[in-house]
């Protein structure tokens, strides 16, 4: 099973920077993440401090912290590695919430990706240098003169909340710059894993570290903060900002949106295969930590700080590791606290209602998983995590998940992969949007179908992004490129919804010349946007059979238990 994990590992970074092209250049590095020489105090700095003046003044932007010197290649500014936290996370900081900036009159480089955060191996965005000095974004615009506020469009990335990072290739804003020279993309970093979100008050030295359990949380909104304080100064509007990501980037998105505090840096939200499923109790928080402080023979925080960041890092991986036993056990915390104990029921109860949100899934979620592990290690995967479901279920919820399985087409591993897309993704996905629209909220719903050409795949889990990044190039989770006017149609719309609140494309300004009116969800229709490769359409949920309504969408109460 884990040679299966490191095998997909290896197809996913090199997927995501060629097209099926061989790997022998997966260990080099890309000029925009290559470390400068060393001249700065902190070795894990990317970028110096300008002292001679030297530097082009047309690219400079004065923010709170800094003034931040870009680099412009095709018409296009590309300002990265910006400090978005007044001090990085390290040493007595670890585990401890983000600081804010403070003024500062420093003229830095910003020619450089920050590290990515500390994880185990096999991500895309950790072949690139990972650090515990992490908290950094990175800001796109056009090279023009406007006196309109652009609309801001920022990406938080997925990785089962244990890997990623912006330096991933295939989150490179360029492209969509130059398709939208109207919008500013942003990405941000947030910290991972036993260093993001690891509960600690629970040991005997752990009341010092209240926050510990949802930290990337928190690194998230520091980051909103930063952009909402700053963003003016790129030329885009403060108030008009859509957040965006995909499965734990789209979950965040879902998350920020239950947080009122929130609110104010940014009124609307894309999340795709997303949503308050991916997070966890503070007894299952604490399970995991304990199950970390045995395997490293730790009792206390402070024994914790004494582990060599890369050690903890792997030991987790080895532990949970999404790309090593696809554990799936470190998440947000539902700790009353910043995240509420019922997700589902704050959405009922209205929290996101102020939210304009977009929300779907793709139609084969869970097949980019199976075919990471192959059928055999599919298969004992499915068994393992089916029997520790059960015990959660009654008799009769039991029986209704055998009868899903019974009657899905296919073969075994098959029937159990798509109902853990269904209760992961497909359910939560309409739960979100039912939850919403009852609470008076806007939500619009889709489904994404395009398959990919490789084994098993499908239209699985993560095969949207290099449609929505505007990289055709990227064809790791495809193994082609989809269709050009279908791709930049869905761009458009995300970006039509950034802009207004409202995906929907007139005639004039649609791709194929033709208009696509996408309808609310709402709780009689429940109509949702079907992304055919070859005919985007809407549809009554009901004809497309989005969800079972019977035998799975009760399961989104499990989490991702």
């Amino acid at each position: 099973m884990k040679k299966k994990l490191w095998m997909f590992a290896a197809i996913l970074i090199c997927g995501a920077t060629t097209v099926l092209t061989s790997c022998k250049d997966a260990e080099s590095q890309p000029e925009e993440v290559v470390k400068p020489e060393e001249t700065s105090e902190d070795p894990d700095a990317m970028n110096k401090k300008i002292t001679d003046g030297k530097y082009d003044k047309a690219l400079a932007v004065k923010c709170v912290n800094g003034t931040f010197v870009g680099k412009k290649t095709e018409n296009v500014i590309a300002f990265k590695g910006i400090p978005f936290v007044g001090q990085q996370p390290v040493g007595n900081l670890r585990w401890k919430a983000p600081v804010d900036v403070t003024p500062n009159d420093g003229i830095y480089e910003a020619y450089n990706y920050g590290k990515a955060p500390y994880q185990a191996p096999g991500d895309p965005a950790g072949q690139y240098g990972q650090s515990e000095n992490c908290l950094y974004l990175n800001v796109w615009k056009a090279d023009e003169a406007t006196a309109q506020k652009k609309p801001v469009m920022v990406w938080i990335y997925g990785g089962g909340f244990e890997v990623g990072g912006t330096t991933d290739p295939q989150y490179d804003c360029q492209n969509l710059v130059k398709e939208n020279p109207d919008v500013i993309f942003v990405t941000i970093t947030y910290r991972l894993a036993a260093y993001g979100f690891l509960h600690l008050s629970h040991l005997s030295d752990g009341k010092d570290y209240p926050d510990a359990q949802n930290l990337g949380t928190l690194d998230q909104l520091m980051a909103l903060k930063w952009v909402h304080n700053n963003i003016a100064a790129f030329g885009g509007d403060p108030d008009n900002v859509t957040i965006w990501g995909e499965s734990a980037g789209g979950s965040s998105c879902a998350l920020l949106s239950l947080i009122d505090e929130a609110h104010k840096y940014f009124k609307r939200a894309i999340v795709q295969s997303g949503s308050p499923v991916m997070t966890r109790s503070t007894e299952e928080a604490i399970a995991v930590t304990d199950k970390i402080m045995a395997a490293l023979n730790c009792k206390t925080v402070a024994d914790l700080q004494k582990v060599e960041p890369r050690k903890l890092a792997d030991k987790v991986g080895e532990l949970f590791g999404i790309y090593q036993v696809l554990g799936w056990s470190i998440w947000p915390e539902r700790d009353g606290k910043l995240l509420p104990k019922d997700g589902w029921q704050a959405y009922a109860d209205g929290k996101a209602k102020d939210i304009e949100i977009l929300a779907g899934c793709t139609k084969d979620e869970f097949n980019t998983f199976a075919a990471a592990l192959g059928v055999d290690g599919w298969n004992m995967w499915a068994a393992d995590r089916m029997a520790k479901r059960a015990k959660l279920l009654t008799a009769e919820e039991n029986a209704k998940v055998e009868s899903y399985i019974s009657s899905a087409p296919g073969e075994e591993w098959e029937k159990t992969c798509s109902m853990f897309s269904q209760s992961y993704f497909n359910a939560p996905a309409i739960r979100m949007s039912e939850n919403q629209a009852k609470a008076g909220g806007k939500i619009y719903t889709y489904f994404y179908t395009p398959e990919s050409i490789l084994p098993m795949v499908k239209s699985g889990h993560a095969s949207e992004l290099s449609v929505v990044f505007n990289h055709p190039e990227m064809t790791g989770f495809t193994g082609r490129p989809i269709d050009e006017t279908f791709s930049k149609t869905l761009r458009k719309m995300w970006v039509q919804f950034a802009k207004t609140g409202n995906p929907s494309l007139s005639a004039e300004i649609s791709p194929d010349g033709k208009e696509k009116v996408w309808p609310l969800y709402d709780l009689t229709d429940k109509q949702i946007m079907v992304f055919d490769e070859f005919n985007i359409h809407s549809a009554k949920e009901a004809d497309v059979k989005m969800v079972d309504w019977d035998n799975t969408y009760f399961l989104t109460k499990l989490y991702c238990n």
